[in-house]
């Protein structure tokens, strides 16, 4: 049996973000909001309504996404 009692006073120290990772967000960001905006504007044509997040907000969740992985050690 494992005894999880040992490093129960291990504290986590939150790391704060750095200029390298918004760098990284602006540059992903704007990189992916030009083929959201294509592909968002195809949705309208096609389906005659509005999809229910904008080419802003898809593009902004991809750079969510992506950042993270790449400091991910």
């Amino acid at each position: 049996m494992s005894d999880y009692s040992v490093n129960g006073g291990l504290h986590h120290v939150k790391r704060v973000p750095k200029a390298e990772f918004f760098v990284y967000f602006a540059l992903i960001f704007s990189l992916a909001l030009l083929p959201h905006v294509v592909g968002w504007t195809y949705q309208v044509i096609r389906h005659a309504s509005l999809p229910r997040l904008g080419p802003v907000a898809r593009a902004w969740k991809d750079a969510q996404a992506v950042t993270p992985m790449i400091f991910r050690g």
